[in-house]
């Protein structure tokens, strides 16, 4: 997949560099030299451009890319405009930040196909933590939906996935299973290692060593991560 991160800021410079991190092609653009010159090492490509020229944002093909992610927010104006740009370059999937419900409006009326609020997105992270200790990492989607990986819960401990029938009884999908391993690094140190199975088999019986990645209804994973406080 291939992602342009525009404006790097604090939150914009490390969207760009996790998502180059984790294997994506990223585009890095601001206007300042100074900020594309702290990340430019960490990402695809560092580019200096002025965002809210449309011809220049045609001459980078920011159209041909999957993604687009407009990580401005504190300039408003500027948030609007860039997001309208790459409307009109017909950028197939854009997400813009906003600060407040109504700049959230406007992105998605000029062109905006999801809206994200850092401070409301953190605060339901960090309420989900504290509620459900056991969920390892959670990504609020779009509709009410979030991915997540949890620590499996007791009762799922010993049982295959056919037996779990997680989305006949929870109404929610498994689409990877990792496995924690024990291994020994270049240094010849212990450590512990995590697989990824993006096929997991409908036996694969499920170990206290597995983190399951799931995907569905915000209300269908909080049945599950609620599910140890209930046996116990």
């Amino acid at each position: 997949m291939q992602y342009a991160v525009i404006g790097l800021g604090r939150f914009g410079s490390k969207l760009a560099t996790s998502i180059f991190a984790r294997g994506g092609e990223v585009m890095a653009i601001d206007i300042a030299p100074e900020a594309v010159d702290a990340i430019k090492d960490h990402v695809s490509q560092g580019v200096i451009c002025d965002c809210t020229n449309e011809k220049a944002m045609r001459e980078l093909g920011v159209q041909d890319l999957d993604v687009a992610i407009v990580a401005v927010g504190d300039d408003i104006q500027t948030s609007i405009m860039v997001t309208a740009i790459l409307k009109r370059l017909g950028v197939h999937r854009i997400l813009s930040r906003s600060l407040s419900k109504m700049q959230g409006q406007i992105l998605s009326e000029v062109g905006a196909h999801e809206v994200f609020s850092l401070e409301e997105q953190m605060g339901e992270q960090i309420a989900d933590r504290l509620i459900s200790p056991h969920i390892i990492e959670s990504i609020k989607l779009s509709s009410g939906h979030s991915l997540i990986e949890i620590e499996p819960p007791a009762s799922f401990l010993g049982k295959s996935l056919k037996e779990l029938s997680l989305r006949a009884n929870f109404g929610v999908n498994v689409i990877a299973v990792k496995t924690r391993q024990p291994a020994i690094n270049e240094k010849g140190e212990n450590i512990v290692k995590v697989v990824l199975n993006d096929l997991p088999s409908p036996d694969e019986k499920i170990t206290n060593n597995d983190i399951l990645v799931l995907i569905g209804k915000d209300e269908k994973i909080r049945q599950i991560s609620e599910l140890d406080a209930q046996e116990a």
